[in-house]
């Protein structure tokens, strides 16, 4: 009998619903980054094209303002509440708010929107990171973390080939309104479909072997005296160098998907002139890469770990490895020069690479720390990312407007790829020096 029956695969299914929940995620924020065509050619972006790479760069860093602060307080307000309640209230958040950026004027009211947006959007890799931390043993999270935010690619291949579609057939509003509208239909199955192993467990929806599988190397839920754990504060987590390991670790490469996400289909547009539904095919592409660069993230380390490399090790090659192929981007202009699909699978390249390190840096966070506190750590680095995406946002928004004006933006693009190439192998230095080992510690 396959062992897989024998102990039952129902944490599977709630990887599943964090997968779904991730795709949406990325499906409502990938969408102005379509709409920047539509959006300029209808004013809404103001009365001076020179500016609008800037205006652009603005609206991307208000999202990233609120998708910062909702880090900082969600994450913790998820390890308080649980995720049950606290991944459908962001969920239903950020669908409303993706739906009310149909009803932007300007450069003003989508600014609000994107803060609207973030701050809401914020929650859904704590929740996602301490879902798995929940249903998964150890050796497991990686891969099922790294599914999980593959997510985010499904959501960025669906994006371009739907939202292009429906701007032009509909109106750039239906867009917003449409895509939307998915997340309501999520909170459906959310709410059947999710609770905690325990809870499954006494409700037989779950066998005692894979409850048993799950919580194989669980940690204790109290203290050894049998109290409760003491309370901790942000001010408690940020003393040890294990927070601030993941802190430098998001803040140093999340800036890099941010630009993948918000500048690709402006470097397409800028270097080969494709627009509207000529850019779906190529963005697909680039996102269909890092779908299996999440995936074999996740499933290198388990493999170094199914032969006997202790975890800590096969995390920290499988990083290390990860960090290497980023640097392939440096050639992504010149050999683009020759075919526009060198740059668009070297990208792709890039992009892989970064989902196979976020698979790994995820799952970082609950070798580290006890479960009660990954979401508030999740946050802190994710906020952390969040500011390191401000930062190259307006540094692009400045430099494109700049270079554009002398007549070469490409100068601007390589200029940015240099900083996105190298972001990785300084992550992975400055992350192993401050913690050699991912040690749990213990907070009491």
């Amino acid at each position: 009998m396959n062992q897989s029956k024998i102990i039952g695969n129902y944490r599977w299914t709630i990887c599943a619903l964090v997968f779904s929940a991730t795709t949406i995620n990325y499906l409502d924020r990938q969408v102005i980054s379509l709409l920047k065509p539509y959006l300029e050619s209808a004013g809404l972006f103001g009365d001076d094209p020179a500016h609008y790479e800037s205006t652009y760069a603005n609206i991307v860093i208000a999202f990233q303002i609120g998708f910062a602060s909702g880090m900082l307080l969600i994450g913790r307000l998820i390890d308080k509440f649980g995720t049950k309640i606290g991944y459908a209230a962001s969920l239903l958040g950020w669908s409303l708010a993706a739906i009310g950026h149909a009803f932007a004027k300007g450069p003003l009211g989508f600014g609000v929107a994107r803060v609207a947006l973030g701050v809401p959007e914020a929650g859904n890799y704590p929740a996602a990171i301490k879902t798995i931390a929940e249903w998964f043993p150890k050796k497991e999270r990686a891969l099922a973390a790294g599914v999980a935010i593959s997510g985010t690619n499904i959501g960025a291949i669906l994006a371009p080939l739907i939202v292009p579609f429906i701007a032009v057939t509909m109106g750039w509003q239906w867009a917003f309104i449409i895509t939307g509208a998915i997340g309501l239909i999520w909170l459906i199955f959310w709410r059947v479909m999710y609770d905690s192993p325990e809870t499954m467990l006494a409700k037989g929806k779950i066998l005692q072997t894979e409850y048993d599988h799950i919580v194989s190397d669980k940690e204790e839920t109290t203290a050894a005296d049998g109290s409760a754990f003491k309370k901790f504060s942000w001010f408690t987590l940020l003393s040890y160098k294990q927070t601030w390991a993941f802190f430098f670790g998001k803040f140093l490469t999340d800036p890099v998907w941010w630009f993948i996400i918000f500048w690709l289909p402006a470097f397409l547009k800028e270097q080969y002139g494709l627009k509207g539904t000529q850019l779906s095919f190529p963005i697909a592409l680039v996102y269909t890469m890092t779908t299996i660069g999440s995936i074999f993230g996740g499933w290198l380390p388990k493999y170094f770990i199914d032969r006997g490399m202790d975890a800590n090790k096969a995390r920290k090659r499988a990083m290390l490895i990860y960090a290497f192929f980023p640097l392939s981007i440096l050639s992504a202009q010149y050999l683009g020069s020759f075919n526009m699909w060198f740059a668009v699978l070297i990208i792709g390249i890039a992009g892989s690479a970064h989902q196979a390190w976020s698979a790994n840096i995820f799952t970082t966070v609950s070798d580290m720390f006890p479960k009660r506190a990954i979401a508030s750590v999740t946050g802190i680095g994710g906020m952390a990312g969040a500011v390191g995406g401000i930062i190259i946002a307006k540094s692009a928004g400045l430099l494109f407007d700049h270079y554009k004006a002398l007549g070469d933006i490409r100068i601007g693009y390589g200029i940015v790829f240099m900083i996105c190439a190298s972001a990785y192998l300084l992550a992975w230095l400055i992350m192993h020096l401050l913690v050699p080992k991912f040690k749990k510690i213990d907070l009491e």
